[in-house]
C-alpha cells in the first residue's frame, strides 16, 4: 500500500508540475491572472504531493517494507533507526526523491513570497521552476523509480553504504548540499523569467538576492561539513582531496560567490547585466552537472552512486537548458546593455571585476581537471588521472590572489577617487602584512605560496576588522553608545555590508587553517606492544590494549591509548576499525583531540587478534580547528547579510545627534 501511495504521489506530481508549467507560462504571456493563479496552486500542490511521497518512503524504511525496491537496496533490520531514516538520501533513487521534495519546497516558498507586484516575471519564474521539477519527477517515475516492486520479498537488506552510516555528519552534509544546490534554482528561474518577460531592469536581481545568499550559505556549510566528514571518517588525516564529487560541489560555489559580488556592481552602477545573467545560468548548470557526475556512475569516488541510464537523461537536460538559455541571452542581450562604466581602476567595482575573472578562471580550472579524464577515456579509451598536484599547482596562485582582493575591496570606494583616504585605510593592513611576513621569515618559513597566504591573510583580516572598528567608533561618537551596543547596532543597520565583511574574516580563518595544516603537518607510523609509545611533535601516544565488541550493525575493534603533551597526560584516545557485513574492508574511526593550536589525529591501521601489537598512525596538524571555525564564521556572515534590514524608528524624546565629520564616516 505504501509503495502504491508513494508512486502515485510522484506520478501525480509530474502531471501537476507539467500542467503548472504550461499554465504559468501561458498566463504570463497573455497577462491572464486566472492562469497565473492556477500555476501558483500547482506549485503548492506539488509540494504537498512530494511531501507525501517522502513520508511514504521514510515509513517504508522504518517499517522495513522490503517489497519496495529502494528499501531492499538500503534497508536493514540491524541498522539503527536514526541511520535508517537518513538512508533516504544514501543512494541514487532516494536522493532524487529527496531532491524533488526540496525543489518543490523552494518552488512553493518562492511562489508564495513573490505572489504580488511582479506580474509576468514571477509567473515565468514559477513556470521555470516547475519545468525543472518536471524533469526530476520524470526521473522518479522512470529511470530513478524507487517504488518498483520486489518479488519475492527478501527477509532483510544490506543496509546503507557503511561509509554513510559511520558518522552523524551523514545527517547534516547531504541535506545542506541539497538545500544549497536546489536553492540556486530560484535565482536561475527569475533570471529566465526576466529574459522571457522582456524586462530590462534589475527586478529579478533584487527579488532573488536573498534567495541566492541563503542558498550560498547552505552550500558553504555543506562543503565545510563534507570536509569535516572526510576528516573524521575516511581516516587519511585530510579534508580535501580534489575528488571529482568534491569538485562538483565546489564549482557552483565559486560561480555563486562571483555572482554575489558582481550583483552589487549591477545594483550600484548598472553594469554587468549580461554577465550576471550568464553567471547565474552557469551556476545552475553546474549544479545539474554535479548531480550528473555523482549519479551517472561515470566517476569512481567514495561519494558517487552506482551506474545507471539516468546519466543520459541528465546530459539531455543540461543540453536543453544550455541551448534554451543561450538563445534567450542572444535574443535579449541587446536590451541589457550596461549603463555605467569603470571610472577608475582603483575602485571597488574594478576589484569586483578582477575578482570575477579570477573566480571564473578558478572554476574553469577545476572543471577542466574534473572532466578531462572522462573526455580522454571516451575519445581515446585511455584512463587518465588528474590528481591533487595539478589542482594545487593551478589553483593555489588564484586562491592567494583572491585572498588579497578580499582585503583590498573593502578599502576602496565606489567610483574610485579619494586617494588620501584609501592610503590612510591601507596603513594598518599593510603594517600587519609586513609584521606577519617578518615573523614568518624569522621562523624559517620558505614555502613561497604559504608565505604569501599568511601575509595576505593578515592584510585581509585587519582590512575587514578595521571597517567594524571605524563604523563602531563613529556610532559611539554620534550616539554615545557603549562599544558592543554600537557594534551590534552598526551590523544590524547595514547588515549586508558587515555580513560580507564577517564572511571575509571567515575566509581568512579557513585560509590560515588550510595553509598551516598542509604546510606543517607531521606524521609517524609504528607497530607497538602494550606499554610502548610513539612520539610526534611534542606529543606522545601510549598503546595500552585492544578491545572488541559487537553492535547490532557492525563489529568494532578499538585501541585504548593514552595521550601526553610533554609530561602532562591529556587523556584517553580510542581509534577504531568498524567491520560491516556489507563491506569486506573495515571503516576507520580516527581518534582526534582538537585544540585551537593543533590536532592530534590517531588511526588504528592494524592489530593482532591476541592484542599483542597494534599498528598506529599519529598525525599532528596545526590549526585545523580554524577551518571549522572559519566555516561557521562564513555562514554567520552570510546569514547576517541575508536578514531583512531593520527600519529605523523615529525617536521624538531624544535630541538629534550632532553631525559626524565626513572624514570619520566609513
Amino acid at each position: 500500500m505504501i509503495r502504491i501511495i508513494g508512486f502515485a504521489a510522484c506520478a501525480v506530481s509530474f502531471g501537476v508540475a507539467l500542467y503548472g508549467m504550461v499554465v504559468a507560462m501561458l498566463g504570463a504571456k497573455r497577462r491572464n491572472e486566472a492562469l497565473i493563479e492556477s500555476g501558483r496552486q500547482a506549485a503548492y500542490a506539488t509540494f504537498a504531493l512530494m511531501t507525501l511521497a517522502n513520508l511514504a518512503m521514510i515509513w517504508g524504511l522504518v517499517t522495513h517494507d522490503f517489497s519496495i525496491d529502494y528499501v531492499a537496496q538500503v534497508g536493514s533490520r540491524a541498522t539503527p533507526v536514526f541511520f535508517t531514516i537518513i538512508s533516504l538520501w544514501s543512494a541514487l533513487e532516494g536522493s532524487i526523491l529527496f531532491w524533488g521534495w526540496v525543489l518543490a519546497a523552494y518552488t512553493a516558498a518562492a511562489v508564495w513570497a513573490t505572489r504580488r507586484g511582479l506580474g509576468p516575471l514571477a509567473a515565468y519564474a514559477n513556470g521555470t521552476m516547475l519545468g525543472v521539477g518536471v524533469f526530476f519527477y520524470l526521473l522518479l517515475i522512470g529511470p530513478a523509480n524507487p517504488w518498483n516492486l520486489v518479488s519475492p520479498v527478501p527477509a532483510d537488506g544490506p543496509g546503507p553504504n557503511p561509509l554513510l552510516q559511520n558518522h552523524v555528519l551523514m545527517a547534516v552534509h547531504p541535506p545542506l548540499l541539497y538545500l544549497g544546490y536546489v536553492g540556486l534554482t530560484v535565482p536561475f528561474a527569475f533570471a529566465i523569467g526576466s529574459l522571457l518577460s522582456g524586462r530590462g531592469d534589475d527586478a529579478w536581481l533584487r527579488v532573488t538576492r536573498r534567495w541566492t545568499l541563503v542558498s550560498w550559505v547552505f552550500l558553504s556549510m555543506a562543503i565545510v561539513a563534507g570536509m569535516w566528514w572526510s576528516y573524521d571518517v575516511l581516516g587519511w588525516g585530510g579534508y580535501w582531496a580534489w575528488d571529482p564529487v568534491e569538485n562538483a560541489s565546489f564549482m557552483p560555489w565559486l560561480t555563486a560567490t562571483a555572482f554575489l559580488h558582481s550583483a552589487m556592481v549591477q545594483e550600484r552602477r548598472a553594469m554587468l547585466r549580461v554577465w550576471n545573467l550568464s553567471l547565474i545560468i552557469s551556476t545552475f548548470l553546474l549544479t545539474i552537472l554535479g548531480t550528473f557526475l555523482t549519479r551517472s556512475g561515470v566517476l569512481s569516488s567514495v561519494h558517487a552512486f552506482t551506474e545507471g541510464t539516468i546519466g543520459l537523461f541528465f546530459l539531455a537536460f543540461i543540453a536543453i537548458v544550455l541551448l534554451f538559455s543561450l538563445v534567450l541571452l542572444m535574443g535579449k542581450g541587446g536590451a541589457l546593455a550596461s549603463q555605467g562604466s569603470l571610472d577608475d581602476p582603483l575602485s571597488r567595482e574594478s576589484v569586483f571585476l578582477v575578482n570575477n575573472l579570477l573566480f571564473t578562471a578558478f572554476t574553469f580550472t577545476v572543471l577542466l581537471g574534473t572532466l578531462f579524464p572522462l573526455v580522454a577515456e571516451a575519445v581515446r579509451g585511455v584512463k587518465v588521472s588528474v590528481g591533487a598536484p595539478f589542482f594545487n599547482r593551478m589553483t593555489v596562485p588564484l586562491t592567494v590572489a583572491l585572498l588579497f582582493l578580499v582585503g583590498v575591496g573593502p578599502v576602496l570606494p565606489w567610483r574610485g577617487g579619494a586617494r588620501d583616504r584609501v592610503a590612510r585605510r591601507l596603513r594598518w593592513p599593510a603594517l600587519a602584512a609586513i609584521l606577519t611576513a617578518a615573523v614568518a621569515l624569522t621562523l624559517g618559513l620558505r614555502a613561497f605560496w604559504s608565505f604569501l597566504a599568511f601575509t595576505f591573510a593578515a592584510f585581509t583580516l585587519v582590512s575587514n576588522a578595521q571597517e567594524f572598528a571605524f563604523g563602531a567608533l563613529a556610532r559611539m561618537r554620534a550616539h554615545g553608545e557603549a562599544p558592543w551596543r554600537a557594534l551590534g547596532r552598526l551590523m544590524m543597520a547595514n547588515n549586508r555590508r558587515y555580513g560580507g565583511y564577517l564572511a571575509h574574516m571567515g575566509v581568512v580563518a579557513l585560509a590560515v587553517g588550510i595553509t598551516a595544516s598542509s604546510t606543517f603537518r607531521s606524521e609517524r607510523q609504528a607497530t607497538l606492544e602494550p606499554g610502548q609509545s610513539l612520539a610526534v611533535e611534542g606529543y606522545r601516544v601510549r598503546f595500552d590494549r585492544v578491545r572488541a565488541w559487537q553492535e547490532p550493525h557492525r563489529w568494532v575493534i578499538a585501541a585504548d591509548l593514552t595521550a601526553f603533551r610533554g609530561d602532562r597526560e591529556l587523556g584517553p584516545l580510542d581509534p577504531r576499525l568498524n567491520f560491516y557485513n556489507a563491506r569486506q574492508e573495515p571503516i576507520t574511526t580516527p581518534a582526534v583531540r582538537s585544540r585551537p593550536g593543533d590536532d592530534l589525529y590517531v588511526n588504528l591501521l592494524a592489530f593482532e587478534q591476541d592484542g599483542s601489537t597494534a599498528t598506529l598512525s599519529v598525525i599532528v596538524e596545526p590549526l585545523v580547528w580554524w577551518i571549522w571555525l572559519g566555516g561557521f564564521i562564513v555562514a554567520a556572515g552570510g546569514i547576517l547579510a541575508s536578514l531583512p534590514k531593520r527600519k529605523a524608528r523615529l525617536r521624538l524624546d531624544r535630541p538629534a545627534p550632532e553631525p559626524v565629520p565626513a572624514a570619520e564616516v566609513p
